[in-house]
């Protein structure tokens, strides 16, 4: 009788025990992130050559569409863990943003190579929709555009009879709220036809590149660096569409392993949404060279003002006794 009595507390004990173990090595991975993505973003406003660049605009731009997207996706992560329910009202926003932003960083992609394709080939008559004080408007088209895609997606599912969105608490996931086969139908073919239209883009400004490369005997390290940029940004669509793919690992590993439901699903955020999503901006940073080194400053910049500041406790604690 004591066994048995005993077997409900151990296995709630060892599912709690599992719940913290993943938060935990979720939220200091998505801290670093956070921070280095910080120290970015203030290099990019405390300095004002990178805003007069359209290319840096649209990098710091995808930063933030990460940014929130991360966020959104760690903070649904987190809910799912604890099991906490919201109504679909409360819980609406935070899916929208993580949906849009998703869908958004594979345009951001293809705008930053369709930029380095207008200043290689365009240098001197750049159109007006490609400078620095206009690029705005770009950013905003490809906001426009994920935007509308997912308020069709939702317009075109019916609505649970038994569910008021105001009062009835559920999971925050997609599956609660867009779960219509036709939703899922549309979905997949905005992703595919997302990301195929961005591969293309990639390709075809690739190719151009690489064509100019060998016609042009003065500037080739200008059009180098752009074609080296092109092919990263291909890299980074291969790591935005790992997420794509996860609806068919996530059955593959439930097919073949003996994992439970929640880890398989740990799993697949964790590796597929969590570090793509961390790899490609940090990558694409670090990779830049006048921005590594002002990167580079401000971290130091930050050792310094760390370091007097614990000299002073372990001097007061010395003093002290």
């Amino acid at each position: 009788m004591q066994n048995l009595t005993e077997l409900p507390f151990n296995a709630t004990s060892q599912k709690s025990l599992s719940v913290i173990i993943k938060v935990c090595a979720v939220i200091p991975f998505f801290c670093t992130f956070l921070f280095c993505i910080v120290v970015m973003l203030h290099v990019f406003a405390s300095h004002r050559q990178f805003l007069n660049t359209p290319r840096y605009i649209l990098f710091a731009h995808m930063l933030i569409n990460d940014t929130l997207q991360l966020l959104s996706s760690v903070l649904l992560f987190l809910l799912v863990m604890g099991q906490v329910k919201f109504p679909v009202f409360y819980c609406f926003p935070l899916l929208f943003i993580s949906t849009v932003t998703y869908q958004n960083t594979p345009l951001i992609l293809a705008a930053m190579s369709l930029e380095r394709y207008v200043a290689i080939f365009y240098p001197l008559q750049r159109p007006a929709a490609w400078r620095s004080g206009r690029i705005w408007i770009i950013n905003l088209c490809l906001w426009l555009t994920s935007c509308i895609f997912l308020i069709i997606e939702y317009s075109i599912g019916k609505q649970r009879p038994a569910v008021d969105v105001l009062s009835t608490p559920l999971l925050c996931k997609n599956l609660f709220i867009n779960s219509s086969p036709i939703q899922a139908l549309f979905r997949t073919a905005v992703s595919v036809m997302f990301f195929a239209v961005v591969a293309v883009v990639i390709f075809f400004t690739y190719v151009r590149i690489l064509l100019e490369t060998r016609k042009l005997r003065q500037d080739r390290v200008s059009v180098n660096k752009a074609k080296h940029t092109v092919l990263l940004h291909g890299f980074q669509l291969l790591l935005c569409m790992l997420a794509f793919t996860l609806p068919i690992t996530e059955t593959l590993i439930l097919l073949y392993t003996n994992w439970p439901v929640e880890d398989v699903t740990y799993f697949c955020f964790f590796c597929f949404i969590l570090i793509p999503r961390v790899l490609s901006p940090l990558i694409y940073g670090f990779r830049d060279h006048s921005l590594r080194g002002y990167i580079g400053k401000t971290f130091l910049c930050c050792l310094d003002t760390v370091k007097p500041h614990f000299r002073s406790k372990q001097q007061d604690s010395l003093s002290a006794s």
